[in-house]
């Protein structure tokens, strides 16, 4: 009798994991367990996912997966996976994957029919939308635009129909020329500037291209923005 074949190991669950955008309070128990539970977490930086276990108890092992060694650190928590290992992917801060690292590694568990789960919570992109009070029926969120001047223009104008509410991440140091840049393409359109959501100093400016353009130098350098514009 020919001995029977060796049953393939079961494979682990990779988790996608929303963590504070700010506020340490705005983290879920669902959230709390899987990564208490996990075998291991794979986060932006190490550095900050620590103080969200310590502050909870929790103790776990981590690796750094980041832009940039995406391509060298996916084999391995793919590989984990596959061995039968819970993954808790986590950002720096919100839901990873969105113009977060984590796309490609969710993409390729897919890809190699692992089960991935998503572990909903705070993103800052929801969080500026639905206290912008611009339409939200429709929305197309766009990332981060083009660094340089000319790409971010032809950008924008690509964008010049759509009727929903345009929703971006900005570094707060180009507000003032990308409102100019938005101005020139766009037009003197609603605007919603959200910057340190669920922070002590939480701040949402809201105007027309022209007011919001008198008082950008007074945005702090530092950081980012969620920035959404009336849609045409």
């Amino acid at each position: 009798m020919e001995p029977a074949p060796p049953v393939p190991a079961a494979r682990g669950t990779l988790y996608v994991v929303a963590t504070p955008i700010g506020n340490l309070e705005d983290i879920g128990r669902r959230a709390l367990r899987v990564l208490g539970e996990v075998d291991l977490i794979a986060c932006e930086d190490t550095r900050r996912t620590v103080k969200i276990l310590n502050r909870h108890g929790i103790r776990a092992k981590l690796t750094s997966y980041y832009q940039g060694r995406e391509k060298q650190k996916a084999p391995v928590i793919l590989r984990a996976l596959e061995e039968g290992r819970d993954v808790a992917l986590v950002s720096d801060a919100g839901t990873p994957a969105v113009s977060d690292p984590g796309f490609s590694l969710v993409r390729d568990a897919v890809r190699k029919g692992i089960r991935v789960v998503p572990v909903p919570g705070p993103c800052a992109l929801t969080a500026a939308l639905c206290a912008s009070g611009l339409p939200t029926h429709r929305f197309l969120f766009v990332g981060f635009p083009p660094p340089k001047a000319e790409a971010l223009k032809k950008w924008l104008k690509a964008l010049e129909d759509e009727e929903g509410t345009l929703a971006l991440y900005l570094p707060a140091r180009k507000v003032r020329r990308f409102l100019e840049a938005v101005f020139e393409i766009l037009g003197d359109r609603e605007v919603v500037l959200a910057r340190e959501i669920t922070k002590i100093h939480e701040e949402f400016r809201r105007g027309t291209v022209k007011e919001l353009l008198e008082t950008a130098d007074d945005v702090l350098e530092k950081g980012e923005l969620t920035v959404l514009i009336h849609g045409r």
